[in-house]
């Protein structure tokens, strides 16, 4: 698994070093919730957790995450709830969004394309193939910012290893 040394959290553009890159953890679950921001922090990024909704709405305006890894069934706002209201919200936007479920059938990833996620990503996940996952929305995120709109890049562009996303999810 590569360290905070590796660079995979940090990204410098030419002549500004940028900080690192950051990250929300949205699950009911806190050991799910605190177990994946640790993990990420490992890799370099910079996490904050939120166990419910309304926390993710909130550390989405102060925070500014560039990825949100949000669980579909929290009690109150669910996680298409939360990812609707984030897509919608005006000052701040995540360039992705990540849905973590138990739920593997097609009905779920319909539901999830539907609320506006980027990628569906099945609980519980080898912490390897999340480190592949995490890299390539990394680079993803990356280069959306590099084109200066959201749509411009998708996860599935194939400078974004289209491939190790596919190895991660098998």
């Amino acid at each position: 698994m590569p360290g905070p040394g590796s660079g995979l959290g940090t990204t410098e553009l030419p002549g500004e070093p940028m900080p690192p890159f950051r990250v929300l953890c949205v699950d009911d679950n806190h050991d799910c919730a605190d177990s994946l921001a640790l993990l990420l922090q490992v890799m370099g990024f910079e996490t904050r957790t939120c166990y419910d909704g309304r926390c993710a709405l909130v550390a989405n305006q102060t925070f500014r995450p560039g990825i949100c890894f949000i669980d579909l069934n929290m009690p109150g706002m669910d996680g298409d709830e939360v990812a609707r209201q984030l897509l919608a919200q005006d000052d701040w936007q995540p360039l992705l969004l990540v849905a973590m479920t138990a739920m593997s059938d097609e009905a779920s990833r319909l539901r999830t394309t539907t609320a506006g996620f980027d990628m569906h990503l099945v609980k519980p996940m080898d912490p390897h193939k999340l480190t592949l996952v995490v890299d390539a929305l990394f680079r993803a995120a990356e280069l959306r910012c590099r084109h200066g709109a959201p749509e411009a890049v998708s996860v599935h562009h194939p400078d974004v290893a289209t491939q190790t996303i596919d190895q991660a999810r098998r």
